[in-house]
């Protein structure tokens, strides 16, 4: 059994501050890939999650501070692709590969689109590259999983007041329609797999008190392709870690 979380930290080094390490200690996946780590290689600590018994593999925008991956892995990796061959997007730090023997896991942090105007473009483009990159990545490699935070929320069940937040960049109607392609293709929403009830999320707003409410957003996934879905032993969310205004989410594969 291979448990694999993935968590946008919202910075790594605040998230450290706020007892992270630790934590991971006691969660102990096999794999966990993190989101917008805001941080260069050798910024990190990894030499302290080294020491818990990760191989530490890390993918940074060329701007300081801004968005970046990384994927940490019980495991040794076999091949490590950092990018997705395309500057556009690799200039941000948005995606990292690393291929296992049983599988392949993807760390990638989606565009927002939250600024409206050019960076929502952004975003659509990004889908359809990501999309295309996908495609035929799983010609050669079949059994991926694909973890991260898609800034997207993909059904109604998965927003807080959906009837209101259909305008918003996250939940607009094409973004939805990009999502509904995505599983049309043959990508698995592993959480939707073992949980069918609303009010389940991974991101809440800092601001008036969302997530002691839970009016939250589920925009962080684990998707996997056809050949891992009966693979699938469970699924969860963890709302009840706090070091970012996402919380980690998580896969158990039979594998």
């Amino acid at each position: 059994m291979k448990r694999i979380l993935s968590y946008n930290v919202n910075g790594i080094r605040a998230a450290i501050k706020k007892d992270f390490l630790t934590w991971l200690e006691a969660e102990d996946p096999d794999v966990i890939c993190l989101q917008e780590t805001k941080a260069k290689a050798g910024q990190m600590s990894e030499s302290e999650f080294e020491s818990l018994g990760y191989h530490f593999y890390s993918f940074s925008a060329v701007k300081p501070g801004y968005s970046s991956v990384a994927i940490l892995s019980k495991e040794p990796a076999l091949h490590v692709e950092k990018g997705i061959g395309n500057e556009k997007y690799d200039r941000e730090g948005r995606v990292i590969r690393a291929d296992f023997s049983d599988f392949s896991v993807i760390s990638a942090y989606f565009p927002s689109g939250t600024t409206g105007g050019p960076r929502q473009v952004y975003k659509m483009d990004f889908l359809a590259d990501f999309t295309a990159y996908l495609n035929e990545l799983r010609e050669s490699l079949p059994k991926l999983v694909i973890s991260g935070d898609y800034n997207i929320c993909r059904l109604w069940i998965d927003i807080h007041n959906p009837e209101k937040q259909q305008n918003t960049s996250g939940f607009l109607p094409e973004e939805r329609e990009w999502f509904q392609q995505f599983v049309d293709f043959g990508y698995i929403d592993s959480f939707r797999e073992i949980v069918s009830d609303p009010d389940h999320y991974s991101w809440w707003s800092y601001r008036a008190g969302s997530r002691e409410r839970n009016k939250g957003w589920r925009i962080d996934y684990n998707m996997v392709t056809e050949p891992l879905k009966d693979k699938i032993n469970s699924a969860g969310i963890l709302p009840k870690v706090v070091h970012s205004d996402h919380c980690p989410v998580w896969l158990e594969l039979d594998v």
